[in-house]
């Protein structure tokens, strides 16, 4: 070998120990980034944001004092109706003691201008299954977080915001629960998930905003009715089994006169549908707090606590 030859055959070599170099410290610093961005994440709140589809989204963060970066936690979306925060269905909902009891993360997403909005358009809006999408993603970066269990809920325009999740992001999401919120009925024929849809359903038969017997079709941003979409997803799951009254934990018998909790199991892939109706109940979150004492007496007296329900019914799904 001539001296030349010698000469570029040991630049090669330098030349590749560089790269490799390179590489490797790349990987570090990457790592080394992600590391300190989990450190971000406190116990009890936080508060992030995301830019996403041209906007600078922000959320409310819990995380228990159990939890661990080495440790993987389940993921609870919590979804606020119209002229709600993230922070103000936290308080509501209280999710966050829950989450302390039983060990996971849950985090509050905030709408725009305190609204949702489930398709983009011309006008400028965004679309909100869009932004939940890579809020996930996101979280799995900041978070150690199962992303066999990643679940949702939502109350009135969160819980249909729910549905829609239901019907689009069955691959990131195990299981659904709508409080007071229903299938909007220009996004039923498109709802096709490829995969069984675990969904729990609470609603109160006197609701006057999402109504339990549904909307004229021909309305702007018309619901189903309750019973509709009900069967429209035990159709969707092959539940073959009949109904099954329950009662739920937490309630005695003398309650059932007040809610009656329907299930639909036998159904594909493990999936189950939960029905939850409360006779004469209103536009509410069952055992939620308030401020209003006609609706605490009204909960005291129903003797159902809807968050610790859904987290119950999250327990018996995962995705595969």
């Amino acid at each position: 070998m001539s001296i030349y030859q010698s000469t570029k055959f040991f630049k090669k070599i330098i030349t590749c120990l560089l790269t490799i170099s390179l590489v490797t410290a790349c990987n570090a610093i990457r790592a080394d980034e992600k590391n300190r961005s989990q450190q971000k994440i406190l116990h009890g709140d936080n508060y992030g944001q995301i830019k996403n589809q041209k906007r600078l989204r922000t959320y409310y963060l819990y995380t228990p004092k159990s939890y661990h970066p080495n440790q993987r936690m389940p993921l609870v979306l919590v979804f606020h109706g119209d002229a709600g925060t993230g922070r103000s269905i936290s308080d509501v909902t209280r999710f966050n003691n829950l989450a302390e009891k039983k060990g996971f993360i849950v985090v509050y997403p905030d709408g725009i201008d305190k609204k949702w909005s489930l398709r983009g358009n011309s006008q400028g809006k965004v679309d909100d299954v869009l932004f939940v999408s890579a809020l996930i993603d996101h979280l799995k970066q900041q978070i150690n977080i199962d992303s066999h269990k990643v679940y949702a809920t939502g109350f009135s325009r969160g819980g249909i915001l729910t549905q829609a999740l239901a019907c689009k992001l069955s691959d990131k999401i195990a299981a659904f629960a709508s409080v007071a919120g229903s299938l909007p009925v220009r996004l039923k024929p498109n709802c096709q998930p490829q995969t069984p849809i675990s969904m729990m359903i609470v609603n109160g038969t006197n609701d006057r905003d999402v109504r339990y017997e549904g909307d004229d079709h021909s309305q702007r941003g018309a619901l189903v009715s309750i019973s509709d979409m009900v069967s429209f997803w035990r159709s969707h799951d092959q539940c073959i089994s009949s109904s099954a009254s329950l009662l739920l934990p937490g309630m005695n018998s003398s309650k059932r006169s007040k809610v009656k909790a329907t299930q639909y199991s036998n159904c594909s892939g493990n999936s189950e549908v939960l029905q939850v109706a409360v006779v004469n109940g209103g536009h509410f979150w069952p055992g939620g707090a308030s401020t209003d004492p006609n609706l605490n007496k009204f909960n005291a007296q129903l003797g159902l606590n809807a968050s610790q329900t859904i987290w119950g019914f999250f327990q018996r799904h995962s995705l595969s």
